[in-house]
């Protein structure tokens, strides 16, 4: 959705639900604690004014948020969202438009579909998340930061780089790509004491990134995130999108791959992609119980008519849909040779 004065909000902008002009009632719970929020800031896109694009780029010198696309730090106040002061803490991260990639004006769209899919079709626990709009129509992406505590605290939290004791200091630039899946999953005994718990919902995350084209998943999007016992768990998914629809993307973000020692499945040396055979050596590789492995493997191998409709209920614009499908499909098709 491009710049519109008079665009038109058909379908829940959190949930996808059709039949709404704002958030749904379930929308509004989950993002927003129940409070009746506009789907529309109150601010212009930073791409159509200069102004508001410098307002926005002194937001991001106080957030403590890595990653190169502009985040900004968001507060809800009496109903309605606002950049942060200087002194608070936000609860939302809002991403507008990036600039550096194709059809970036589907970029918060197709991370909110990804997102939705996620949650709604394979149950992956994801942040809260949706889109919002500028005054002038311009879409950006909207989450609940899930670090945060109701009195404002925060929980501890940790990224997989900081775990693999990888950084700019002591690694190459790509320092968060120069790892394998399963290095990453091995370290989940190291720091969980209920790992077997958390491993699956790893197992299972890094099968939806292959099936949704995920060219983006490294080590500082995957997190351990701290609980009312005082244990670590893995943190909700977040920024889950399909990448290829902005750029030529490989199957993984991690540059070894599924595997440290390149194991590759017939089926992988036949068509140059993984197959569920591959994932199911995945498993075992990191601790999956043999019996789970096929169970989490299962729903991936079917096809979801849900994934479809969500698809064409999505805020992306038809030539997108179509090829967001198209992906899908293709990899799945790979998946189940």
């Amino acid at each position: 959705m491009t710049k519109k004065q008079d665009f038109k909000i058909d379908v829940c902008p959190s949930t996808l639900a059709v039949g709404f002009s704002t958030y749904s009632p379930i929308g509004l719970q989950n993002l927003f604690n129940g409070q009746e929020v506009r789907p529309i800031l109150s601010y212009n896109s930073p791409i159509n004014s200069e102004l508001i694009a410098e307002k926005f780029m002194e937001n991001r010198k106080r957030i403590s948020i890595s990653g190169v696309q502009l985040k900004l730090s968001f507060i809800l106040e009496n109903k309605t969202l606002r950049l942060v002061n200087e002194t608070e803490q936000g609860q939302y991260i809002l991403k507008p438009i990036p600039q550096d990639v194709k059809k970036v004006n589907m970029v918060p769209a197709n991370e909110h579909l990804t997102m939705q899919i996620a949650r709604q079709v394979y149950s992956i626990p994801t942040a809260e998340n949706g889109l919002i709009f500028f005054k002038d129509g311009t879409p950006a992406y909207l989450t609940k930061r899930f670090d945060i505590k109701n009195d404002g605290t925060k929980w501890a939290k940790e990224d997989f780089a900081t775990l693999a004791g990888k950084s700019k200091d002591n690694s190459q630039a790509d320092f968060k790509y120069t790892y394998s899946y399963e290095e990453l999953g091995l370290l989940f005994p190291k720091y969980i004491a209920a790992w077997k718990t958390e491993i699956e919902k790893y197992f299972a995350l890094v099968i939806f990134n292959y099936l949704f084209s995920n060219g983006d998943a490294h080590l500082k999007n995957f997190s351990l995130l701290e609980n009312s016992t005082g244990n670590y768990a893995l943190s909700p998914a977040y920024d889950l999108l399909n990448t290829r629809l902005h750029v030529s993307d490989t199957d993984f973000a991690l540059n070894k791959g599924l595997f440290v020692d390149n194991f590759q499945s017939p089926a992988y040396r036949k068509n140059r992609h993984p197959s569920a055979s591959d994932f199911i050596e995945f498993g075992r590789r990191i601790g999956v119980d043999e019996v789970r492995i096929k169970e989490i493997i299962a729903p991936f191998s079917e096809r979801h008519p849900s994934v479809e409709t969500l698809i064409d209920a999505s805020f992306l614009e038809q030539a997108e849909k179509k090829s967001y499908l198209i992906y899908h499909n293709t990899q799945r098709n790979y998946f189940n040779e």
